[in-house]
């Protein structure tokens, strides 16, 4: 895994462009709604390589493994669970596999929908099941963790307690926000932020957040409250729910790309993709 140092030595020489969607593309190539994605990954890894090459091709330099769920809770409900460490490394390898010189994410996520409260003894819960994950992200040999879609502070201090047990290093942590830098709590998502920097964070920002004319002003806001490099990850704009109950994102790449190069002036120096977005996004970005 990078340290700290040498992940800021590659952002200082030019902004770090991530990958976009994975699960949208993966259902696209075929993988069905509602399935576990670290399974049907691992039993189609073709198709989770193509997909990664198109955003290499397409000039990310970075990409998130896909191990979003990969924690034991989670795996559980496919019978995975006592896999969790061998599950997440065979992830990691496999997107480390798609080119030699690409940086490979390993991609954590919000567990709020498994735990009923935030006492101290779901917080244990949490610890647990993200230090195993870890564990598993680092053998698999991840160039760095990234923690992604949070939407509560909890969630971050036990990603960055459990880091910290298994020796990883270089964290970037993102919430999902609103345009305003609230988080979906009500709480202002800067002071939070401010706190995982102190913290030691790699990096801070924003995933899973609407595209739009207001996506510079939120960089620009976070920008301007830490020192740390701001990471600027949005949607696709706004979902129109279909008659199928499919979410579809009306944001094409030529005006994601004018966005994003807006967030870039504002002082975002890892940009990528959220929900709706392809490797044409990350092209046109």
């Amino acid at each position: 895994m990078l340290t700290k140092e040498q992940f800021h030595a590659i952002l200082a020489q030019k902004p770090l462009i991530l990958d976009g969607a994975t699960g949208s593309n993966l259902q696209k190539a075929g993988m069905p709604r509602g399935c576990c994605t670290e399974s049907w990954v691992l039993e189609n890894p073709d198709k989770l390589i193509a997909l990664q090459r198109a955003y290499c091709e397409a000039g990310s330099m970075a990409v998130y493994a896909p191990t979003f769920q990969a924690q034991p809770i989670a795996l559980a409900r496919v019978g995975l669970e006592a896999q969790t460490e061998k599950v997440n490394a065979q992830l990691v390898a496999l997107s480390k596999s798609v080119a030699p010189d690409l940086l490979v994410g390993g991609d954590l996520t919000t567990l709020a929908v498994y735990v009923d409260s935030w006492d101290e003894a779901n917080f244990d819960i949490l610890v647990e099941n993200y230090r195993r994950q870890i564990r598993g992200l680092i053998d698999g040999g991840a160039d760095f963790l990234a923690a992604e879609t949070l939407m509560y502070p909890t969630e971050a201090e036990a990603i960055l307690t459990a880091a910290e047990l298994e020796g990883a290093d270089t964290v970037i942590y993102t919430f999902t926000m609103q345009s305003d830098g609230a988080l979906f709590s009500g709480r202002d998502a800067l002071p939070v932020l401010q706190e995982l920097e102190k913290a030691g964070a790699a990096a801070v920002g924003f995933n899973c957040v609407a595209a739009d004319a207001m996506t510079p002003a939120l960089v620009s806001k976070l920008r301007r409250g830490v020192k740390c490099p701001v990471v600027c990850k949005p949607n696709a704009g706004n979902p129109v729910i279909g008659d199928d109950g499919i979410a579809q994102y009306p944001m094409g790449p030529a005006e994601f790309g004018r966005i994003l190069a807006d967030c870039k002036a504002m002082g975002a120096q890892i940009l990528g993709g959220c929900c709706g977005t392809t490797p044409e996004h990350i092209k046109e970005l």
